[in-house]
């Protein structure tokens, strides 16, 4: 009786203890990309657990993969983006409230008491915290919303940080206004396509830029009236011509040598709002074209959590659907990164435990 006992003790300590590990996609080291076995998170007091269902990627995942980002730590569970169900709640956290609904996490933490820009405690979801490339994740109860009816779990996945980016730069920044001429640039990613459909939605006349004819005519086919391929010489010119005029908001988030390109594009009182500079800095700034022409130069990164709940009943009201371009497992995580980093996706990369 005694050695059986202590047959089933054994036993229910290997069950607790297997069931407290998780699989997560780790960075182990710079471009080094495993899937292992991690603790579960435990829920501090005001946070939950939420299970998740599905979890995207974003280009500032592949700058921490390639150890070109501030922070840098290893190993670290990457990822912004999220959906899931909530398992279990901390300490100040009403369990009824929140357990057992699909939720859809706010990356951007720590934002402050301003709307004009981010205070000093803001980071992203993903670095230094643990991020959604896990078959769990603990988050602050305050960073929920309810996932949008009309979303699967994929597409609701795709929506978080590239969607709040992209609302931010034409809804809040550059403060889109119906029939107004739109350019966005380097449609294909995430954050672009969710600016074209923002400014659809917002009755705005959207033109896009490209290096593929395919992706422009796919941009097309959401809404865009036309598009341009920016590795032409003279591209900008033929912009002006076929749109019949300049742009009153261009989104952009490559910078470069092209950003000149867009300062010529701008009409009168316009406004350049950007979000990255993967071309690096412009070599020359016109100071004098965008001072005599009026122009507003606007710096945007990430959103407030007014620009969040305003974002989600946006996509909710116009029933907007993120553009996922394909879906991977867990076990092929190397995969979506290699396509992420070859730039060959239409719309958002998912990933699912």
């Amino acid at each position: 009786m005694i050695a059986f006992v202590f047959f089933v003790c054994s036993c229910e300590k290997r069950f607790l203890r297997l069931a407290s590990i998780m699989r997560a996609i780790q960075f182990t080291a710079v471009n080094q990309v495993e899937v292992r076995e991690v603790a579960d998170p435990v829920p501090g007091p005001g946070e939950v657990v939420v299970k998740i269902a599905a979890a995207a990627l974003n280009h500032r995942d592949v700058w921490i993969k390639l150890g070109q980002y501030a922070g840098l730590k290893f190993p670290c569970i990457p990822g912004s983006d999220g959906v899931g169900e909530v398992v279990a709640a901390g300490a100040d956290v009403e369990p009824g409230a929140w357990v057992g609904r699909r939720v859809i996490i706010n990356p951007s933490f720590g934002w402050g008491l301003g709307e004009a820009a981010q205070g000093e405690e803001f980071s992203i979801l993903g670095l230094p915290r643990d991020g959604t490339l896990a078959e769990k994740i603990a988050v602050p109860v305050s960073q929920l919303s309810l996932a949008p009816a009309h979303l699967g779990d994929e597409e609701a996945a795709a929506l978080p940080l590239a969607g709040l980016t992209a609302w931010r730069a034409v809804m809040s920044r550059a403060r889109l206004k119906g029939g107004e001429r739109v350019l966005v640039g380097g449609i294909g990613g995430g954050t672009a396509l969710f600016a074209l459909q923002f400014a659809v939605a917002a009755g705005g006349e959207v033109w896009v830029t490209s290096s593929s004819v395919e992706k422009i005519e796919r941009a097309k086919r959401l809404g865009a009236k036309g598009g341009f391929d920016y590795t032409k010489p003279g591209w900008a010119e033929a912009a002006r011509a076929e749109a019949g005029g300049l742009f009153d908001v261009i989104i952009d988030s490559a910078g470069g040598e092209g950003f000149e390109s867009l300062v010529d594009l701008a009409a009168p009182g316009g406004r350049i709002a950007f979000f990255g500079a993967t071309r690096g800095n412009p070599d020359v700034l016109p100071m004098r074209k965008v001072f005599w022409r009026q122009l507003s130069l606007l710096g945007t990164t990430m959103g407030s959590p007014s620009d969040w709940a305003a974002m989600l009943a946006g996509v909710e009201r116009h029933r907007i659907k993120p553009v996922v371009s394909e879906v991977f497992a867990f076990e092929h995580a190397a995969d979506a990164f290699a396509l992420m980093e070859r730039g060959g996706q239409f719309g958002k990369i998912v990933l699912k435990p």
